[in-house]
């Protein structure tokens, strides 16, 4: 099977300054998150960062996606921290 993200839902791991995400790989569950500073260039600790991170994740969603699809194609582990390396 190939990776899919038939679930729309993401939400902003503070702590960690990460947008979390998951995609289907059948009925394997695949956990991703990617450093709000790779999608955005907001200043986190901001009232807005929040709102800003998530839009700027809905923005970018499909490349956001594809990027992930990439590393679970090189690796298939079932846990992914993406950053700005990773979209170059």
């Amino acid at each position: 099977m190939s990776l899919t993200f038939p679930n729309r839902s993401r939400s902003y791991d503070e702590a960690g300054k990460r947008i979390r995400f998951v995609g289907h790989d059948g009925m394997f569950q695949i956990s991703f998150s990617v450093a709000t500073d790779a999608i955005s260039k907001a200043e986190s600790g901001t009232s807005t960062a929040e709102a800003t991170y998530l839009a700027a994740f809905d923005t970018a969603s499909s490349s956001i996606h594809d990027v992930a699809r990439n590393a679970y194609d090189r690796t298939r582990k079932s846990i992914y921290v993406l950053t700005a390396a990773d979209f170059r």
